[in-house]
């Protein structure tokens, strides 16, 4: 199938891109380290080391997951590239199609009493922890204090979410910004533990501390930790047996100050 032309637009943002990753390339050689295509594409997580080319020479449009880890792996805005794609992050769901959003689900209020439709399901929200920068411990069912949120059970099913062993928690600390803001809530499938490169987790370490991160899997049975926020947090590094994998975040929410 024959690719799309890009718009203007997308091929400005893929002129950005390139223009930054540029600068961060000569920043690296004048301190006497290197920097390649292949070591972004690894930051962000994709096997396919041709991913970030594609992107920085206009082959392929931005979307905003890949902005995100890019913003991350050369330490600039998402708005220095892409304002049109600045301008969707934590967005509100409409209920009507505008500038090629797709409808995904009307919104309506809805308080305990109202009765749960049957596209609907029910995810636990547990408030007393805290994940992420905080540190806590992983819900139990003791922590369940009844509430809960709701979810288009077509939408789980089709992200392959098993929403029968999800929960949601709240997330403190900046750490995972601007993806996770501080004061979010996230929502986690217990069911998949299985570690695939750049996706978000929640992790017990060593028993104690309960963070929300990127994962990496390294030689010798480690496992590498990072941040979305990396100018003010260092990638971390531990053995498999340290950790425990709690589950894949799905879905986080955002609450503005």
């Amino acid at each position: 199938m024959k690719r799309r032309e890009l718009t203007d637009e997308e091929k400005a943002e893929s002129l950005r891109l390139k223009s930054i990753y540029e600068a961060r390339k000569d920043e690296a050689k004048a301190s006497g380290r290197k920097l390649n295509q292949t070591d972004i594409s690894e930051q962000c997580g994709w096997s396919n080391q041709s991913a970030f080319s594609q992107f920085a020479n206009g082959r392929i449009p931005l979307n905003l997951e890949a902005l995100l880890k890019l913003s991350s792996a050369l330490n600039f805005d998402v708005s220095e590239v892409s304002p049109r794609l600045a301008k969707l992050i934590n967005k509100p769901l409409l209920n009507k199609k505008q500038d090629h959003i797709e409808v995904i689900g009307d919104i309506s209020p809805w308080d305990d009493n109202t009765p749960l439709d049957d596209d609907e399901v029910e995810i636990p929200l547990i408030k007393d922890i805290q994940l992420s920068a905080g540190c806590g411990r992983i819900a139990s069912s003791e922590h369940n204090t009844g509430r809960k949120l709701r979810f288009d059970k077509k939408t789980l099913i089709k992200q392959g979410v098993s929403f029968n062993y999800a929960l949601c928690v709240p997330v403190s600390g900046n750490s995972m910004e601007p993806l996770i803001q501080d004061g979010s809530v996230v929502g986690i499938d217990t069911a998949n533990t299985n570690i695939v490169d750049g996706k978000i987790y929640a992790v017990v370490i060593e028993n104690e501390l309960a963070r929300v991160k990127q994962l990496y899997r390294l030689p010798n049975n480690r496992v590498r930790l990072r941040s979305f926020n990396r100018d003010e947090y260092e990638d971390e590094e531990y053995s498999l047996d340290d950790i425990r994998v709690v589950g894949k975040v799905f879905w986080s929410s955002v609450l503005w100050d």
